[in-house]
């Protein structure tokens, strides 16, 4: 199966640049691209792309701001943010909205084709230091009753024996669980426990 993309980038070189990297996959197709911010919506409906890849830098917030109306209106079209700088901001704003994710114009050229196939899966693409930069100024995200459970899952305990110790089913502390690694936008238990163990939360 073929991925479609829609590629949106201010600067004329780097856009191009980034249609050669990406259609060098062969399960990867840029049907479109585009510098302005204020056409990306009107492509996307035009091309229907399965993923937008958005310069986050586009003049006047407009890339952040189509991204979010993309997620909202267009739920089907997977949406992923290239950035210059990792601004703690919009790494906040693109995980509280839903983005797909952001990947930095300095990563290792194949990253980006992975974070497309990934958002494309339903995935969330976000580097785990900016996540941890971006909740470390704003506090953690978590109830009392997920960081209880995420604490005894992080000092070894099973699904069923946090069952028992908090008097609740076993469906109920893995639903607990499965909110926690999505708040924290982690890739599993084991990355959750390391992140709230990283931003000294437990």
């Amino acid at each position: 199966m073929t991925i479609r993309v829609v590629i949106a980038e201010e600067l004329e070189m780097v856009r191009a640049a980034l249609v050669l990297l990406v259609e060098r996959e062969s399960d990867i197709k840029v049907v479109a691209s585009t510098g302005v911010g204020s056409e990306l919506i009107r492509t996307v409906l035009e091309y229907s792309p399965d993923v937008t890849v958005i310069d986050v830098d586009m003049h006047e917030r407009e890339g952040l701001l189509s991204a979010m109306a993309i997620q909202e209106h267009l739920p089907d079209c997977r949406t992923l943010l290239t950035a210059r700088f990792a601004r703690l901001a919009t790494v906040r704003q693109s995980l509280a909205s839903g983005l797909g994710g952001l990947v930095l114009k300095s990563s290792p050229p194949a990253h980006l084709s992975d974070a497309i196939r990934s958002v494309h899966e339903g995935r969330r693409v976000f580097d785990t230091e900016l996540t941890l930069a971006a909740w470390g100024n704003t506090g953690c995200p978590l109830t009392e009753r997920e960081m209880e459970i995420l604490q005894l899952a992080a000092a070894g305990d099973d699904i069923n024996e946090i069952a028992v110790k908090l008097s609740l089913s076993p469906g109920t502390v893995r639903n607990y669980l499965a909110t926690t690694v999505r708040k924290m936008d982690a890739r599993n238990r084991l990355d959750a426990v390391r992140i709230a163990s990283m931003s000294g939360w437990i």
